[in-house]
């Protein structure tokens, strides 16, 4: 079943009197309970996609829709989980999942209060509910943004490199966590992401963009079965697709600004 159906989507910006095309006719689609990731060199337009899934940003031209519904604008059915936390420092890790909720007339206390202790322990951090943020790293916070993403029960999950500010280990770590969460919560997921490797690991299907204009340049089905662990990441099937949407992706040198020299 389609959840979430992006078609002949197109994005233009204005900045003085030049039309940039950041999005060209973009279409695909997300089923229910999917994870969808979207890969593609720097400035192909991945961000400004989520951004019109969120509602969050207009566009001129095809359509985007949830269940059916065109999106219009933010809405509850949508929860999105930037690169930084941006948690509210002066609220505790239980009232920071529960602003999400408290943004809903369907959560009364008893179903806030629960559902908070649920997704909180879900993402690893029971008897961390009294602390607040600054009292956390980088990992820990980011569990707190994904924990009241998730509290909120929105229909489509949205996540713009929700690990790119974390350090190499701790993002590994954080992929794997993401794992067991969706794998528990499963919701429909699109995830916005520059390392391929991420991608091919997290995800049923790897949507590979082109350069701007950003267009659907191919689309790859993930073989491996779930449960995945980290190790999955050297076995030579995952690095043989690695290389292929590598291809795809890389930017030629005269295209980003860079001289070629002989």
């Amino acid at each position: 079943m389609v959840k979430l159906e992006i078609a002949h989507l197109s994005k233009r910006y204005w900045r003085d009197t030049r039309d940039v095309l950041a999005l060209s006719d973009v279409s695909f689609s997300v089923n229910d309970g999917e994870f969808l990731a979207i890969v593609g060199p720097s400035g192909c337009g991945k961000t400004s996609l989520l951004n019109i899934v969120a509602g969050l940003l207009p566009y001129e031209d095809g359509t985007v829709a949830i269940d059916g519904k065109k999106v219009a604008g933010p809405g509850t059915d949508r929860a999105v989980v930037f690169q930084n936390a941006s948690l509210l420092p002066w609220r505790t890790i239980s009232g920071n999942v529960r602003y999400g909720m408290e943004m809903q007339s369907r959560f009364d206390e008893a179903k806030m209060r629960e559902r908070a202790e649920h997704f909180v322990k879900m993402v690893g951090l029971a008897g961390f509910e009294k602390h607040y943020p600054n009292e956390l790293s980088g990992g820990m916070q980011q569990r707190v943004n994904l924990a009241r993403a998730l509290a909120a029960d929105p229909v489509v999950l949205l996540m713009d490199e929700p690990f790119a500010a974390l350090d190499a280990q701790t993002r590994e770590f954080m992929q794997a966590e993401l794992l067991k969460i969706w794998t528990q919560a499963r919701k429909t997921v699109l995830f916005i992401t520059h390392q391929i490797n991420e991608a091919i690991y997290l995800a049923d299907r790897v949507v590979v963009m082109s350069a701007r204009p950003g267009r659907v340049k191919d689309v790859f089905q993930i073989p491996f079965a779930r449960p995945r662990t980290l190790s999955l990441k050297r076995d030579p099937r995952f690095l043989e697709i690695e290389d292929k949407i590598w291809q795809l992706v890389e930017e030629k040198p005269e295209r980003i600004g860079m001289t070629v020299t002989s």
